[in-house]
């Protein structure tokens, strides 16, 4: 069975990284949950992206799943959803990784049914 890499692993590397760094820059607080949650799932990001570029037959997309659906209720489960940008910030990534999964191609080639 043939391999290939994906595209979406190598932007999954700039959404763990703006996950991970946006309280550096700015957006949100330093400390707190929004600050914890984005470094902990960014790094999380960052880790199986990287694994699936050097890794092309690793299939993250059960994990990239949980991932996206907490992101998206991340803030207002813990409670941060009044920072807007955090807010703002965690649900686009986590749409983006729900609709990644979604659309992804299962290991044997053939497109997911939805």
């Amino acid at each position: 069975m043939e391999y290939k890499r994906r595209w979406q692993d190598g932007v999954g590397l700039l959404f763990g990284g703006w996950l991970f760094s946006a309280p550096l820059f700015g957006f949100g607080p330093i400390v707190g949950l929004s600050a914890w949650n984005g470094y902990l799932f960014g790094a999380v990001i960052l880790m199986l992206s990287g694994l699936s570029l050097v890794r092309p037959w690793l299939r993250e997309e059960r994990v990239g799943m949980f991932i996206g659906l907490w992101l998206i209720a991340a803030p207002f489960v813990l409670g941060f959803s009044a920072h807007h940008a955090v807010t703002l910030s965690h649900v686009a990534i986590g749409l983006l990784i729900v609709a990644d999964v979604l659309m992804a191609p299962e290991p044997g080639g053939h497109a997911r049914r939805i």
